[in-house]
């Protein structure tokens, strides 16, 4: 069974910048970011390849960057000029076998292992 464990979340100003990490206790391939914002539905914000091919929601795009550090097994999410709409929890989701791809990518079914979630405010 893989943990993930994200950090990083915070409360930040409009146009403030935040850095989110996932660290995974087993080696991982696919791995995205979700964020559901209060009443709504859990969406994809970002996801990462084994590959390191990504793929960004259209609202987060030029604003936010996904990366990771294989040999830590950790993700990142660089977020910058944040605004009200970014407000939520943030998960990390991964799975260990690559399959994700440009339609799959931000559909939670393919993701197997889901951290606890991390808060990030923007006010």
């Amino acid at each position: 069974h893989v943990q993930l464990v994200e950090s990083g979340g915070d409360s930040v100003e409009a146009g403030g910048s935040l850095t989110l990490s996932c660290v995974a206790s087993y080696t991982i391939t696919d791995m995205a970011w979700f964020r559901q914002a209060p009443g709504q539905e859990r969406e994809g914000v970002a996801a990462i390849t084994g590959a390191d091919v990504t793929y960004y929601a259209d609202g987060v795009r030029g604003r936010f960057t996904i990366s990771r550090d294989k040999a830590s097994r950790t993700g990142y999410l660089q977020m910058n000029n944040l605004n009200i709409d970014d407000t939520g929890v943030y998960y990390c989701a991964a799975r260990i076998v690559p399959a994700i791809n440009e339609i799959r990518w931000n559909r939670e079914t393919w993701y197997k292992y889901w951290g606890q979630g991390t808060q990030v405010t923007v006010s």
